[in-house]
């Protein structure tokens, strides 16, 4: 855990609300927070829904782990501490991106259930979004797009989430996609329709 070395500090509040986002978007202010093993198919449906999103008016943003790490995690490697640290700064940045009334997805593998919960405890009761992207690992090492699997199983790349380190699958998600047995078109329809159910997204 990072404690705060500033001194003399003090969270000066928005003259402007959340809510007064909110009402101007037409929309809740929230993080969907898509975790799952390399390959499962997080950044391609958090794009997919951000499309939908679009479409539909909404104002929203993708946070993608590959992206992050070329400028605000570049100092951060795959150890766990590190892990640990890079979700903690996407916590915090997800959570600003909600106070500003923005639907924010992050498309990160996240595989320890503690970080997870440490960014849903930055955010209000029903402002965070917990969606895991299930897919098998044999399906994962065969979509493999970059060929991490064959490079992990190779011994070429140390420490690798679902080869020689652990992922924690989430016990109380909000949403279970399964990305190996549904289409793309099926699981943004799963996301979105859960966005109207709880009323975050009213078109």
């Amino acid at each position: 855990m990072v404690g705060v070395k500033s001194t003399n500090i003090k969270w000066h509040e928005s003259t402007v609300s959340k809510e007064d986002r909110e009402v101007m978007f037409k929309h809740k202010g929230v993080v969907i927070w898509y975790t799952g093993l390399s390959a499962s198919g997080k950044s391609t449906l958090a794009n997919a829904v951000e499309s939908s999103l679009h479409k539909m008016g909404c104002h929203s943003y993708v946070l993608d782990g590959d992206n992050v790490r070329h400028g605000l995690n570049k100092d951060l490697g795959f150890s766990p501490e590190d892990r640990e640290e890079n979700i903690r700064r996407i916590g915090e940045v997800a959570y600003l991106f909600a106070q500003a009334g923005i639907i924010v997805m992050t498309a990160f593998i996240s595989p320890y259930r503690s970080d997870r919960d440490s960014a849903r405890k930055l955010n209000k009761e029903g402002e965070f979004l917990e969606v895991y992207t299930r897919c098998s690992i044999e399906e994962c090492e065969h979509r493999d797009p970059k060929e991490l699997y064959k490079k992990a199983r190779a011994g070429e790349i140390p420490e690798f989430t679902g080869i020689s380190a652990p992922y924690e699958e989430p016990t109380n998600p909000e949403i279970i996609v399964d990305t190996d047995k549904l289409s793309i078109e099926e699981s943004v329809d799963q996301i979105i329709s859960y966005l109207r159910e709880k009323g975050i997204v009213n078109c």
